[in-house]
Order: C-alpha cells, then structure tokens, then sequence
C-alpha cells in the first residue's frame, strides 16, 4: 500500500496568504491535489495543512493540522510520517503548489517506484530532482529525523533515487504573478 502525504500547511508568506487556499480552475489547490493523489491510487490520502484549514475537504482525505507549520517543511512531513499505518509500505510526499502534477504523472512515478522498491523515486526537474517523491518504508526513520525548512531532497540524493523526467515540475506557486501567469 502506497499513502500520499500532501504538504499544505506553509503561510505562503511571498503569496501573501496560504496556497492551499488558492483558487485555481475553480477549486483551492489543497482539493486538487487531494483529487489528484487519490486518483493515482494513494490510500490512504493525508493532508497535513495550517490549523485554519484543517477539515474543509469533504474528499476522502484526512486532514491533520499542523500547529508547528512555521518551523519549516520537516515539522509537516514528520506529521505526515507518524500518521502512516502500520501496512503502508511506501509514501509519496507532494506539495499544493505545483499544479501541474497530475493523476498520470503519480502512477509512471508509481510504476518507476515499483521496478526497485528499495530506493525511492522522484520527479527531475530544472536540473535537479525533488517532490512529487516516493519513499520506501525502510526511509520513514530518515524523513522523521528532518529538521527545519529541508526537505527530503538529500535524502534522494544520498539514497540515488530512480528519476522520472517532470518537465513542468519547476512550475510551482510562490508568488502573486507565478499564480496571474499560470491563469494565463
């Protein structure tokens, strides 16, 4: 069983308001996603978001706030992390703010996965490698020993993650123009 653990409980600070709110295509960025993660067969499906925006779902989806948010990313993944299942045998880690991951690129990043599920496997990208990302289980230790504003991007590193080529994952939602530009 692979588990997604959706990153949603960031300020948004360079937005001016949290992403996982944001409108886009008529719906927030957090519901996309959870659409997104459960169509590629994740279950189960956790969103770790803010405190404010913790059961708005109404998906299949369960949300769990994160109250230490402003710490950095590790603080989320490690809530994502604990909240996994004793069967859960893998967990692929994503954030709301690259909207153009979809269903289909979760399932090659599954299949990719599921040739060696000893390593994980993650989406390259702007001459580098990062999330949407899948962990083996034999990792969790490692992605709970996170700290700060890091993500687990040296842990793909060290690891020599299999990489599946994601032109668009640079497009990502920082700012107020990066959102009026990908609306155009």
């Amino acid at each position: 069983m692979t588990a997604a653990v959706i990153l949603a409980a960031g300020a948004g600070r360079r937005m001016g308001r949290p992403k996982a709110q944001l409108e886009f295509e008529g719906e927030t960025l957090l519901r996309r996603a959870v659409k997104v993660a459960l169509a590629s067969g994740c279950s189960p499906v956790i969103a770790v978001t803010n405190p404010e925006d913790s059961g708005q779902l109404g998906l299949e989806a369960r949300c769990l706030p994160n109250p230490d948010a402003a710490t950095g990313m590790a603080s989320s993944i490690r809530i994502g992390i604990t909240a996994l299942e004793a069967g859960v045998e893998a967990v692929l880690l994503l954030t709301v703010d690259q909207p153009l991951v979809d269903a289909a690129l979760l399932r090659d990043l599954q299949a990719l996965f599921q040739k060696d599920p000893s390593r994980p496997a993650a989406c390259a990208y702007a001459g580098t490698l990062g999330i949407p990302a899948l962990f083996p289980r034999r990792l969790f230790p490692a992605l709970l020993a996170l700290e700060g504003d890091r993500g687990a991007k040296v842990i793909l590193l060290r690891e020599g993650a299999a990489t599946l080529p994601f032109p668009g994952g640079g497009t990502d939602l920082d700012t107020p123009e990066d959102l009026e530009r990908l609306r155009r």
